[in-house]
């Protein structure tokens, strides 16, 4: 199964090599959709100028040497020297079977499988997630998806917030109030109540706060009772990380967790390798390495900070640390750091720095999948009003209160009312997030996010429960369905066209780290598919071609399910 586009690229590549000779045939064949045909080349008009001759006239000599035989229509040239291309019906038909009859729908595993590691997610100990949050946790997971389905081998690295100085106030006022107390407050996910009133008691009881300043020191001289003490919150936290995850249907699990604290036996040693190969040296009395090309507004070069002038560590070595672990001892060949655009500057400086360490060598690459804001109405970062961050918990909530509301009518029974609603709930929260490209900002809007018409989660999970009644009605299991299948009007061919495209997509999904292209494809699909449903008689149609459009309805619900789970999106069989 090939993608049309593909296809006609090859094609006329070919042409522009044989009607102008070798190396025109890497010339970009400019294959675009058109409303006059299927698609469209624009090939001839940028080798104008280079050629010094009409575009009609350099169109018509591509003409000329263009074999579409079996695959398209004769071409016309139309416009200043557009090429039509229009497939032939039994193309597509065919080409369409052979995706339906494809465990993997025509998907097509990476050329070379590569080892990722997919930074995402960014939690916390003793800290609730949040709004923000939730777009490096939904993206970063889409990411994985995709990669896995592609055959990638993809290493999942949450990398939790578990080391520093304000543990040893956390752990202070874990023993003031009891640990258990201390497991019930985390594990409900009372972070913040918790982290309050231990740094209201650091700052007006100097005994507690002398006593948390000693115990920073023994946790990280490797006290059994302060590494203890400092398990318990990690644990607690844990906890609250997991049901969360497992709520979101974020594949994240403790194993997958990245601890600053796992790093921490590597500091010293990174400090000292640097300072061995001389990129590191001592300014101020902090151990600095200072990667080539970045400056601050007074020219300055800008420093990463590997050792502070007190002896301490900070998250420029454990940054540095886990960039060398993941490219020397894991292996990794491709690095995501799926972070907010915050962060753009001292990532790019981590990497810079890992190249002239020599740790990121030619073989291997790192790059920043940055990720925009949610906003409130007045596009500044979503809050309360209260003026604090949004917890994703509460998101969650009322995603699901508001898409029961949505249903209600629908559904007698609680209990499916209840169920479906936690599905469309959940899915429209990720999907509003997913549909957007990462690095843009967006306004946070739960009426948006949970209509059921637009490029929406709902929409595309009520696309695929009226897919399944049409085999309800018709008493079949749409995955049984294999017959061959037939392009007899419009609407049908522009759905399997469509559906033609979903291994590129995935493959350019992968290659970009940007999983709104799926989103928009698969909102592409519904919405064929809805002109499909509307033009085209199904369970009606005449035996032969009914067999056939519920082929094509057949592979536009694998097509669907396919993508949207990669996309982390749950369906519920009905709506």
């Amino acid at each position: 199964m090939a993608d049309p586009r593909d296809v006609l690229a090859q094609r006329v590549s070919a042409a522009l090599g044989a009607a102008f000779g070798p190396g025109y045939e890497a010339a970009d064949p400019v294959i675009r959709a058109s409303s006059f045909a299927d698609y469209q080349s624009n090939a001839a008009l940028p080798l104008a100028k280079q050629l010094g001759r009409p575009p009609r006239d350099i169109a018509a000599d591509i003409i000329r040497h263009l074999d579409l035989a079996g695959v398209a229509e004769p071409p016309e040239v139309s416009g200043p020297g557009f090429i039509n291309l229009r497939l032939l019906p039994g193309w597509i038909a065919a080409e369409a079977t052979t995706e339906l009859r494809d465990p993997r729908l025509g998907v097509e595993p990476a050329a070379e499988s590569r080892k990722v590691v997919v930074d995402y997610s960014g939690p916390n100990v003793a800290k609730e997630l949040h709004v923000g949050h939730l777009r490096a946790t939904v993206v970063g997971d889409a990411i994985v998806r995709v990669l896995e389905h592609l055959g990638h081998t993809v290493i999942r690295a949450a990398h939790l917030g578990d080391w520093g100085t304000p543990f040893g106030m956390l752990i202070e006022h874990a023993l003031d109030i009891g640990e258990d107390a201390t497991r019930k407050q985390l594990v409900a996910g009372e972070f913040t109540a918790f982290y309050q009133a231990a740094r209201a008691e650091f700052d007006s009881q100097p005994g507690f706060s002398d006593r948390a300043r000693r115990r920073v020191a023994l946790l990280q001289g490797g006290d059994p009772e302060s590494r203890r003490l400092w398990q318990v919150l990690v644990t607690a936290s844990m906890e609250y990380l997991t049901a969360i995850y497992r709520r979101l249907g974020v594949t994240l699990t403790e194993a997958d967790m990245a601890p600053e604290s796992f790093y921490n036996p590597m500091l010293a040693d990174v400090g000292a390798e640097l300072q061995d190969a001389g990129l590191a040296v001592i300014s101020d009395g902090a151990l600095c390495v200072f990667p080539a090309g970045f400056t601050g507004r007074d020219g300055a070069p800008l420093p990463l900070m590997l050792r502070k002038s007190d002896g301490g560590y900070g998250y420029d070595t454990t940054d540095a640390a886990a960039i060398r672990y993941r490219l020397t001892e894991l292996r990794a060949q491709r690095l995501i750091y799926v972070v907010g655009s915050e962060q753009s500057q001292h990532l790019q400086m981590i990497f810079e720095l890992a190249r002239e360490a020599g740790w990121l060598t030619d073989g291997a690459t790192a790059e920043h999948a940055v990720i925009g804001l949610v906003t409130g109405a007045d596009g500044k970062r979503l809050k309360t009003r209260t003026g604090e961050q949004v917890k994703l918990a509460t998101l969650i909530e009322e995603a699901v209160e508001r898409a029961g509301r949505v249903i209600a009518d629908r559904y007698e029974d609680p209990e499916q009312r209840e169920q479906i609603a936690e599905a469309v709930g959940v899915g429209a929260l990720k999907y509003g997030d997913l549909s957007v490209a990462r690095d843009s900002s967006y306004i946070f809007d739960y009426d948006r996010m949970l209509a059921l018409t637009g490029n929406t989660g709902p929409y595309l999970q009520y696309a695929t429960a009226r897919i399944r009644s049409i085999f309800r009605r018709a008493g079949l299991d749409p995955d049984g369905v294999m017959a061959p299948i037939q392009i007899t009007a419009d609407a049908e061919r522009a759905l399997a066209l469509h559906l033609l495209r979903f291994g590129t997509v995935l493959q350019q999904v992968a290659g970009t780290a940007q999983p709104h292209l799926l989103a928009g494809f698969l909102f592409d699909v519904a919405s064929a598919f809805t002109t499909f449903y509307e033009q085209c008689p199904v369970l009606q149609a005449e035996p032969s071609v009914r067999d056939s459009r519920l082929a094509l309805s057949a592979l536009t619900l694998r097509v669907l399910l396919t993508g949207l789970d990669l996309l982390g999106i749950p369906v519920p069989e009905r709506m």
